[in-house]
């Protein structure tokens, strides 16, 4: 299978976006997702899900788009000029979860296929895709496991794939404005087009389904932690560069506007209540210090004992 086929990928994201929720909703216990389905007028479309107000997810969002159109927006020609001209696909799956629990991280995830065509050209198309932690309070067993996972769902692609997208995942997730990681990382990934469409389309996959393999069981360990109002706030302002990072430096939210997606889709990914505070500094030896201190910081998790 080296050319791609378009269909075979879209029917694995919309059965990706069935088994996340389906697995979501019985994590949270609490609340179920609501589904809109909508048009892009230019064309195409897509299914979004939110799960608000849960037991345990105070927002999750799990969206589907498959989007297309005759002339690409100028987010995705200044990063690839040789797309001027071509007609294009996008598709993909993107998956934002905001915990109630200021001791569950949040977390992100998303998988993608793009194709652009141009009569009597061979087609240009990759894979991209991901996922990332956020913690509020840091947790050294949940970072462990987090990036133990990723590594193994990367061991059959080869043994360069962990370093080289845990790379990029910390290189891309970085708060230029801040000097500061978002959080502590993961796999990120984008323009992959070799060794072939086989290759890339199962790594792509192998990410995808192995999201929650990674999140669900930090999920389950930290939901009954007692937590207060002052760990409430530091997740609220902690949110803020959430935000920031998504309206200021991420490709996708900018592709998305710009290519006139459904606004209320993309920015799902927002937190549902956030704060900003002038200055703020945590206080030296607090668990808020510690997580600016010994998780920001790029490290190699599998060098740490679980």
């Amino acid at each position: 299978m080296n050319l791609p086929t378009i269909e075979a990928v879209k029917s694995f994201l919309l059965r990706l976006q069935d088994h996340l929720c389906e697995q979501l909703v019985q994590a949270d216990g609490g609340a179920d997702f609501h589904e809109d389905c909508w048009e892009r007028e230019e064309g195409g479309g897509g299914r979004s899900r939110v799960l608000t107000q849960g037991a345990v997810f105070e927002q999750a969002g799990v969206n589907f788009s498959h989007v297309f159109g005759a002339a690409l927006p100028a987010s995705a020609t200044a990063h690839r000029p040789e797309l001027a001209g071509r007609s294009f696909q996008a598709m993909g799956v993107s998956v934002v979860i905001h915990p109630l629990n200021p001791y569950i991280p949040a977390s992100h995830a998303n998988v993608r296929f793009f194709i652009a065509e141009k009569p009597g050209k061979d087609p240009v198309w990759w894979f991209g895709g991901g996922f990332d932690l956020t913690p509020f309070y840091g947790f050294a067993d949940d970072a462990v496991h987090w990036h133990r996972t990723a590594q193994r769902l990367c061991a059959p692609f080869g043994d360069d794939v962990y370093p080289k997208y845990k790379k990029w995942c910390d290189d891309y997730f970085f708060i230029k404005h801040r000097n500061e990681a978002r959080g502590i990382g993961g796999l990120f990934f984008d323009d992959l087009n070799t060794p072939d469409f086989a290759t890339c389309f199962a790594f792509t996959q192998a990410v995808g389904e192995g999201f929650l393999d990674a999140y669900l069981p930090i999920v389950a360990k930290r939901k009954t932690l007692p937590w207060g109002e002052e760990q409430r706030q530091f997740q609220l302002y902690r949110r803020g560069r959430y935000v920031e990072f998504n309206l200021v430096w991420d490709r996708g939210t900018l592709f998305g506007l710009q290519s006139g997606g459904r606004t209320e889709s993309i920015l799902m990914s927002m937190p549902p209540l956030v704060r900003w505070e002038y200055n703020y500094q945590p206080v030296e030896g607090s668990p808020e210090a510690a997580l600016y201190r010994d998780f920001l910081p790029v490290r190699d998790w599998l060098q740490e004992q679980e």
